[in-house]
């Protein structure tokens, strides 16, 4: 939730209860729904919370988003009323085929990046409808944002997509230090997100993919070795896809 005054902007509402409970106990208006893709969890509130209220909902034009009101294709801006961000629509195809990004650029602050079920902490998405060759390009698309950019992606699974990492990539002295920072973070149950771009370049296997120790990883793994970026990308999205 992006909160602006009184005004409320909630991304991905997958349940309709703990958006309004938040709303009311700090008194705000919800304003606007953004939606990165079709799955249930996160369009699942969405009814719930416009029932009766007429609240705009945008959604990637390429997948059918209930009560979308907004139809967003790639480039698109979008100007939530009563927020003062605007963002700006990527498509990052992939986990589905019609999946979108949200970046903004706030004024006084460090670029964010809502990127749903694409770009995890130190993963990425399982490819239910995309290729390799989909998904290896929405991820370089978002590696090349501002390395400051905060990543706020839909789950938080960071602790086992760290687990997996030091199986590929165990000589990653950057990788060993965010785990622990993790750790810590978790038994103090305090979030690990947002990440940043800067971060995910140096510890998440899934844009390291031309990284040396990464290959080496995959060539033992797989008994050949990578043939491209692409080729890369798959094998080592199977092998999580295994574990």
């Amino acid at each position: 939730m992006i909160v602006d005054g009184r005004s409320a902007l909630v991304v991905d509402p997958g349940d309709a209860a703990p958006v309004s409970a938040a709303c009311a106990a700090q008194g705000l208006d919800l304003c606007g729904i953004l939606v990165t893709h079709h799955h249930h969890d996160h369009v699942g509130g969405i009814a719930g919370l416009c029932a009766g209220r007429a609240i705009p909902v945008w959604g990637p034009a390429r997948e059918d988003i209930p009560g979308r009101t907004v139809a967003l294709d790639d480039g698109a801006r979008v100007q939530v009323p009563g927020i003062a961000l605007a963002f700006t629509v990527l498509a990052v195809p992939g986990h589905t085929l019609g999946h979108i990004a949200y970046y903004a650029e706030p004024a006084d602050a460090d670029p964010l990046l809502l990127c749903g079920d694409t770009l995890f902490s130190a993963g990425c998405g399982r490819l239910f409808e995309g290729t390799p060759q989909h998904m290896h390009a929405s991820l370089q698309r978002l590696a090349a944002l501002p390395e400051a950019t905060r990543v706020y992606c839909a789950h938080e699974y960071t602790l086992s997509n760290l687990q997996f990492a030091a199986r590929v990539e165990p000589g990653n002295a950057a990788l060993r230090r965010h785990a622990a920072w993790c750790a810590q973070r978790m038994d103090a149950q305090q979030p690990t997100l947002p990440s940043t771009i800067g971060t995910e370049l140096r510890i998440n296997p899934f844009l390291r993919v031309d990284a040396q120790e990464v290959r080496a990883s995959l060539s033992g793994h797989c008994g050949r070795a990578p043939r491209d970026a692409v080729d890369a990308f798959a094998l080592l999205r199977r092998w999580k896809d295994d574990v």
